[in-house]
């Protein structure tokens, strides 16, 4: 297993299968986050692609990852443009299934001058939830895949196919049901929650940290960890809890923060890193993008990544 940090003059090329939401978002930038009702005047706005494993996919593909990405939407304005971004950063997308009479994933979000995030999502409409379309055949090229919550059955049949196949599966475990957790967690290798996420699935944020990275891995996945922003990492491997402090940057835009960090790791697990290794590779990534305002322009390549982590 690797314990050094990868060598950008012979840069690992893991082939990734990401699988989940893609999303297309609206940006405000506003001096403050907005509370209660009013109007609130915008510094800035843009739009492009966004969405969890769609996010990752990009960060994947600037890290010089071979990566696909399957997932549904809507075949209207959202999500031709989101079809299109993704092969412009050089995702494969012959899987990115775009339905006739379905409505696209949408998001309005807002950034403050913290870099502070507000979001509001639309998660589609008339998407159809069979997943028996999937190639899952080519699992067994892949040396990670990687899921999100947005769509559960495909991301169970993504990773039952993967352990079939011996191949990693990494889940990125925001905020969802706690059914969907207790379905897919039994054939994770590594659950990556958000700091929210957890909590609601523990359902007791006044439980101490420890514990609920227990209680995850008590539902079947090999290692639970927890994405605190600031605060870094910690993480439940069975041989106890482990903690990794975050790096410390000028925060611009926090938005896809977390996606860029489940695409590292994904990246590097399937290039072969180990544990510690990869979740402070990741949490570099995700540090320097939150240095650029986007959810996808501020990923940054892999020499920017490790030339940022020898800093240190």
């Amino acid at each position: 297993m690797m314990t050094t940090l990868f060598d950008p003059d012979q840069p690992p090329r893991p082939r990734v299968i990401c699988l989940g939401l893609a999303a297309y978002d609206y940006t405000w930038t506003v001096a403050d986050l907005p509370a209660g009702d009013g109007k609130v005047r915008a510094l800035d706005r843009r739009e492009g692609g966004g969405g969890m494993a769609a996010n990752a996919s990009v960060a994947i593909a600037r890290l010089g990852g071979s990566v696909t990405f399957w997932g549904r939407a809507g075949d209207d304005p959202a999500g031709r443009a989101m079809s299109a971004e993704l092969a412009s950063f050089g995702v494969e997308i012959g899987d990115f299934r775009l339905f006739e009479g379905a409505r696209s994933s949408v998001s309005g979000v807002t950034v403050d001058a913290h870099g502070e995030r507000m979001i509001v999502n639309f998660r589609g409409a008339d998407l159809p939830v069979d997943a028996a379309w999937l190639p899952l055949t080519e699992v067994s090229d892949a040396a990670a895949v990687l899921a999100d919550p947005r769509w559960p059955e495909g991301a169970l049949a993504l990773f039952e196919a993967a352990r079939r196949q011996g191949v990693p599966t990494i889940l990125d475990a925001d905020v969802a049901e706690a059914a969907v957790f207790d379905l897919l967690l039994p054939h994770t290798d590594y659950a990556v929650f958000s700091a929210p996420g957890l909590s609601g699935y523990v359902r007791s944020a006044s439980l101490e940290l420890d514990a609920q990275l227990r209680f995850a891995r008590s539902s079947g996945c090999r290692l639970a960890a927890v994405t605190r922003g600031a605060r870094g990492l910690s993480w439940d491997d069975g041989d106890g809890v482990h903690h990794l402090p975050a790096f410390p940057v000028r925060v611009v835009d926090t938005t896809g923060a977390g996606d860029a960090f489940h695409g590292a790791l994904a990246f590097a697990i399937g290039a072969g890193a180990d544990v510690a290794c990869a979740f402070r590779f990741s949490a570099a990534v995700a540090a320097l993008k939150c240095t650029q305002a986007g959810g996808r322009s501020g990923c940054p390549d892999l020499r920017d990544t490790v030339n940022y982590i020898h800093q240190f």
